[in-house]
């Protein structure tokens, strides 16, 4: 599926958050403190920016806005995004769009290993109906946090499926955008994720979104504690810089490969 575009846009910069709070060790950059989040947010909003979610985000540029717009994604869901994210977004007038992991709600983040502690506990059922009274967009990151692309069809077809129809079923939501787990994806998930009703999805990207490109494979940048509001804007503006989005790009299929083998030996290759 490809975007239907007017003209009028050359760029849609899409920004991956995970924790607001801070985190230190490996896992340090998944994590941006709440005054961080206010900086980097208002420095949008102040170079002309429109933030929103990012079904909102295409749907308006579908409809032929020529805004500046940035759509803002959270993955996960962690507390830390009711409690400090939240008030974060009302304050600086931002939308916003969160990816649940729909089978750790009311639990931690267990891909994340010996790390899972430090990001403190996921958001319970009613913690996430809060965040959707909040105005937030909800949409899925799947039932279990791990990638797609390897998992032999069954398993796939329940991880989309059982985690739209929990969210449909509890929120009494329309969920219509989908992240892929570490950002994996491949022909035959994104024909399932449109096929359960998505008319949008996320990868990670590391770079601007183009008129044109697929709708169901959005890449995105990430703040990280190091940007400054002013670093965001550029990055926002320039996207990410070097060579690593393009090579990023041309090893998925490649690594795709190096992730099944290992799923032979046990091991979930990220």
């Amino acid at each position: 599926m490809t975007v239907t575009t007017r003209p009028g846009w050359s760029t849609l910069p899409a920004l991956m958050y995970h924790s607001v709070s801070a985190v230190g060790g490996p896992m340090r950059d998944l994590a941006v403190p709440p005054a961080l989040l206010r900086e980097q947010l208002q420095a949008l909003t102040e170079a002309g920016y429109r933030l929103v979610g990012l079904t909102e985000a295409l749907d308006l540029l579908a409809a032929g806005s020529t805004e500046k717009l940035v759509a803002v994604t959270f993955d996960d869901g962690y507390r830390d995004f009711l409690t400090e994210g939240v008030p974060v977004l009302k304050e600086t007038g931002a939308g916003a769009t969160l990816y649940a992991s729909v089978g750790h709600l009311g639990g931690t983040a267990g891909w994340l290993g010996e790390s899972a502690p430090d990001f403190g506990p996921m958001l319970t059922w009613d913690e996430l109906a809060e965040v959707a009274a909040a105005g937030v967009e909800i949409g899925n990151h799947s039932l279990i946090h791990h990638p797609l692309d390897v998992l032999p069809p069954a398993q796939l077809r329940n991880e989309i499926l059982s985690s739209h129809e929990q969210l449909e079923q509890r929120l009494q939501v329309k969920v219509r955008s989908f992240a892929y787990p570490h950002g994996y994806n491949s022909r035959r998930v994104r024909d399932l994720v449109a096929s359960t009703g998505y008319d949008n999805a996320t990868e990670v990207g590391r770079r601007l979104h183009t008129p044109g490109e697929k709708r169901l494979a959005v890449p995105r940048l990430q703040p990280t504690p190091d940007h400054s509001g002013a670093d965001l804007v550029a990055l926002v503006r320039d996207g990410e810089p070097g060579l690593a989005p393009k090579v990023k790009q041309i090893a998925q299929p490649g690594w795709r490969v190096a992730r099944k083998v290992a799923r032979t030996f046990g091991r979930n290759l990220t």
